[in-house]
């Protein structure tokens, strides 16, 4: 592929070039220690040159990020097919697909793809508008896990979830209203959506949930992060699954 994307830290540098993404790899050149050394044999064994490169230019690159001394170019991101997805798990009596409404934050989708394959989801999906995509701070939030969990993006999340309901998935939301997490029944196919940071799950997706699951709150506040709500319950799944 001719388009490139930059990603950076040690983590998600070490990944890529384990995946055979890397196109170019930076160093920074007064970098010392074993992480270098790692980085230096891997690229040697998948015959990636390295550019020592200084600092100052790698944090230009980066938009000073923290990027550890590690930045390289890969590339771009390699979205799944939702028809792929569903096709693999059509044998399957269990899975859990993660549907994203308009989560604008790469922290939060950086974080949330964490736990996702800690927890083995098996597919995110995204929509192509009004929301992030897999940027070179979501890939380093992630660190690395975006190399692992298959990630789709869609034009229509409404039409997504049609097919999920077609493949036999149950599809749960979550708002201030619903069944507690911990009463949750989360046996068989699982498509659960993670609202927006401020505005929670859209109107239209409402109408297409069949039930609403929520994480009871006794504090001030009355609404967590999007990346810890979604991981609350990624691992209550994970919980009714061991």
């Amino acid at each position: 592929m001719e388009n490139t994307d930059l990603i950076y830290g040690l983590h998600a540098v070490v990944e890529a070039l384990n995946g055979g993404l890397v196109n170019k790899l930076y160093v920074q050149e007064d970098l010392r220690g074993k992480n270098v050394e790692k980085v230096k044999e891997l690229a040697r064994t998948k015959k990636v040159n390295i550019s020592w490169t200084p600092k100052t230019e790698l944090n230009k690159l980066t938009e000073n990020g923290v990027h550890q001394g590690f930045m390289a170019r890969v590339s771009e991101f390699a979205y799944a097919e939702l028809t792929t997805i569903l096709d693999g798990l059509t044998d399957r009596s269990e899975a859990t697909i993660l549907l994203l409404d308009e989560l604008t934050d790469p922290h939060n989708l950086g974080s949330i793809a964490r736990t996702a394959d800690a927890t083995g989801v098996d597919a995110i999906i995204i929509p192509k508008h009004r929301a992030v995509g897999i940027t070179p701070t979501a890939v380093k939030a992630s660190t690395g896990a975006l190399q692992h969990v298959p990630v789709v993006r869609v034009t229509n999340l409404s039409q997504a979830l049609d097919k999920l309901k077609e493949a036999g998935f149950w599809i749960f939301g979550t708002d201030m209203d619903g069944t507690p997490y911990n009463q949750w029944n989360t046996s068989g196919k699982v498509a659960l959506i993670i609202g927006n940071e401020g505005h929670g799950i859209g109107q239209n997706l409402k109408k297409q949930v069949d039930e609403m699951v929520t994480i009871p709150m006794t504090g001030h506040v009355q609404s967590l992060n999007a990346s810890v709500a979604a991981s609350i319950l990624m691992y209550e799944i994970f919980k009714n699954r061991k």
